[in-house]
């Protein structure tokens, strides 16, 4: 039983206080086809908002079954909504975008039942109301009266005993009003149904009782059919929404309307594109400003690692061919020394330095190709300021001030800048500069008959076979040739010796018939290149990796140690002199991201509400049927991060195809260049938040004005 004694009803607005309802008393039971008439502004629809907790009242009492309601706060009145009542309203507030079935649907889902429970009920409802040919349609495309039906449907779901209906007929022709009163009338024999209308002519023939308004006061409280009243009204048991429905109705939103999800698309297209932006920026800054230097090291490549193994053995071809293999591996350089050896051309013209090129080349852009192992190509900047090609372009050069090269073509890479420049040598004249880079990083004894001397070099002529060694005859004498000379090589790696039989000595002379040279030192010993080879050492026990991308670094080198191998990126060994700078600016990174975040939220925000201003109905909906703030939230939070994670999803997608150079884009490439995996999820991590803050200031913000309010503003 609903039962109101002397409750009014007061509004404020800009300091004017206008009555609503007066001093108003009133019984209804189970059972009664209530209608409540009255001209416009009589508070015909006031008492019905009072009476079905969609607003509250200031004076007097109101009692359901005997129970006081007048402490009610805004949660018992939800708890009341829940259990006891079902709204129909004029302008049948129905979610657009859902289908028939997906309105009625979602009653069943706010009270806690699972999509696979409400499947038949639901199916019944739709047949109830006549509506079943219409199942899958959008309620958009219905007419008046079908929408009307499907507002009678919702409202039955709940199987609540009270039913109010405001205007339920309002804008409906004659024969769908017609319609949908016989279908209330049906439903009130065994509920309490309570409709609000301004034609009393319509209503009258399934009226059991008429109450008429006037200025805010019963008129008329007139009982027309006899029934048999149930004093007593029964309450249902409720259940809250289930965690899985928040997430489907989530993601149903997020895609439901088109125009909305492309405008919430774009935000977060904004917010990510922006936010990468700022951390690329910020890493290319941090790389940059490292450049440092090295006193071991001269190529400080950021791409590069430094191999050795683990158990202190050479590498063996299998080694490197597991290598190569690395995801992410651009080349690997064997005889690593040679990285970090930097050597000069120079003839009476020209003099040019640099390193060694250390990858293989297939074309040049002038010239040709090296086909002999004495010509070479020079890599540089196509704008390099000391390169000009009639002055180099197939003349000879000495390199190191020793061998005889020619330059026979010349290779343009746009990474050099305008000063520096590298050597491409063929691999026979690498390996014979790996190894006089490793003669000086070795100690070299030579000992003639158990005594040892330590002030000779090694050189190496073809003119002298395998096995023997030719010396000068300023410091050995006739009685030294057909010796042997015993000759120990040790490095930090390995450890070789050779006894080479002296063939015979070399004096000013006969060096040219000998050894076919003019120069002379008397400090020197010749031997053949295959002695050479076996005396430093024919193994690799340090080798270079360079991977692709700077991304690749931690992949490859985590890749590298299950395999036995020790790493050590450059960036780690990096001197560096401007490390307060370096923590300056991340901390000045730091202060801007955080400001980025916030401007970024109210934009973001002020632009979610313009959007969805035309949602707001759709979360009044949602508590006509019961949602707590929290509920309305979760769903909001829900569809923002599904949109939110949608369009980050399709972003990394799209740097993935730029990466493997399936799209061009210049921009995005070289700012997401130094992010790493980490950033990526970091800056996921900040839309998720971006996402739960709009979420909770705007479902704050649907939740300050009653029901009642929210609905007729569409705030």
């Amino acid at each position: 039983m609903l039962k109101l004694k002397n409750v009014s009803k007061y509004y404020y607005q800009d300091g004017v206080v206008a009555k609503g309802i007066s001093n108003v008393n009133l019984e209804l039971h189970l059972g009664e086809f209530v209608v409540i008439t009255g001209e416009s502004g009589s508070g015909k629809s006031t008492l019905l908002n009072v009476l079905s907790g969609l607003d509250s009242y200031e004076d007097g009492e109101m009692y359901i079954n005997g129970e006081e309601t007048s402490h009610y706060t805004e949660e018992d009145y939800l708890k009341y909504r829940r259990s006891y009542v079902s709204n129909i309203f004029q302008n049948f507030n129905l979610v657009n975008s859902y289908t028939v079935y997906e309105n009625i649907e979602l009653a069943f889902l706010m009270n806690g039942y699972n999509r696979s429970e409400v499947k038949k009920k639901v199916n019944e409802l739709i047949e109830k109301v006549g509506l079943k040919k219409h199942k899958n349609t959008h309620t958009s495309k219905l007419s008046g009266g079908e929408k009307q039906r499907v507002a009678i449907a919702r409202a039955l779901a709940n199987d609540t005993p009270i039913i109010v209906a405001d205007e339920p007929t309002g804008s409906l022709d004659s024969k769908a009003s017609k319609s949908i009163l016989k279908i209330l009338h049906e439903i009130a024999k065994d509920k309490l149904v309570i409709i609000v209308t301004h034609n009393k002519s319509e209503v009258e023939e399934y009226a059991t009782r008429i109450i008429r308004m006037h200025d805010g006061n019963i008129l008329e409280n007139k009982v027309k059919n006899e029934i048999n009243l149930d004093h007593n009204v029964q309450s249902i048991k409720v259940k809250d929404i289930t965690f899985i429905s928040k997430i489907r109705l989530g993601f149903r939103n997020a895609f439901n309307i088109p125009i909305k999800f492309l405008l919430m698309f774009g935000i977060f297209l904004l917010i990510t594109i922006t936010l990468i932006t700022n951390y690329g920026s910020f890493k290319l800054a941090e790389y940059e400003e490292i450049d440092g230097y090295s006193p071991v090291f001269n190529n400080l490549s950021d791409q590069r690692i430094v191999i050795n193994k683990k158990n202190k053995e050479a590498f063996s071809d299998d080694d490197y061919n597991q290598i190569s293999k690395i995801k992410g591996v651009d080349y690997l350089v064997k005889e690593d020394l040679v990285i970090d050896y930097q050597t000069d051309i120079n003839n009476e013209y020209t003099y040019l330095y640099g390193n060694l090129y250390l990858k293989e080349i297939d074309h040049v852009d002038q010239g040709s190709l090296p086909n002999n192992s004495n010509e070479i190509v020079i890599v540089c900047n196509k704008d390099n300021y000391y390169i000009y090609e009639s002055e180099i372009l197939n003349k000879s050069f000495y390199l190191n001030n020793n061998e005889l090269v020619y330059v026979s073509g010349i290779l343009y890479d746009d990474s050099y800048n305008l000063y520096n420049m590298s050597f491409y040598l063929k691999e026979e004249f690498r390996e014979k500069i790996y190894l006089d880079i490793l003669k000086s990083y070795s100690s070299i004894k030579y000992s003639f008959d158990n005594t040892t001397f330590n002030e000779f070099d090694i050189a190496v002529s073809n003119q002298v076979n395998k096995g023997e060694v030719y010396i000068s005859d300023d410091i050995f004498d006739q009685e030294k040739i057909n010796k042997d000379l015993k000759i120990e090589v040790s490095n930090i790696y390995d450890d070789n010796s050779l006894n080479l039989k002296v063939k015979g000595l070399y004096n000013d002379s006969n060096i040219k018939k000998l050894l076919n040279t003019s120069y002379i030192d008397s400090y020197l010993i010749y031997i053949s290149y295959e002695d050479y080879v076996k005396l430093m050492g024919n193994n690799n026990y340090q080798s270079s990796v360079f991977v692709k991308d700077i991304k690749d670094l931690d992949y490859v080198c985590d890749n590298l140690n299950k395999l036995g191998i020790n790493t050590l990126k450059m960036r780690d060994v990096k001197s560096n002199d401007a490390e307060l700078v370096n923590n300056i600016v991340k901390i000045f990174k730091l202060i801007v991201t955080i400001c980025l975040v916030l401007t970024l939220f109210f934009i973001s925000y002020f632009i979610m509400r313009i959007i969805y201003k035309a949602r707001n109905s759709y979360y009044t909906t949602l508590r006509t049927l019961g949602s707590t703030k929290n509920v309305c939230i979760n769903i909001l939070m829900n569809e923002l991060i599904t949109l939110a994670t949608f369009t980050y999803t399709l972003f990394i997608i799209f740097i993935i195809l730029i990466k493997n150079n399936l799209i061009n884009n210049e921009y995005l490439s070289n700012i997401t260049k130094y992010v790493n995996v980490f950033d990526y999820i970091v800056v996921y991590l900040i839309l998720i938040l971006i996402s739960i803050l709009m979420s909770l200031r705007y479902g704050i913000k649907i939740f300050k004005e009653s029901i009642i309010k929210t609905y007729k503003e569409k705030i």
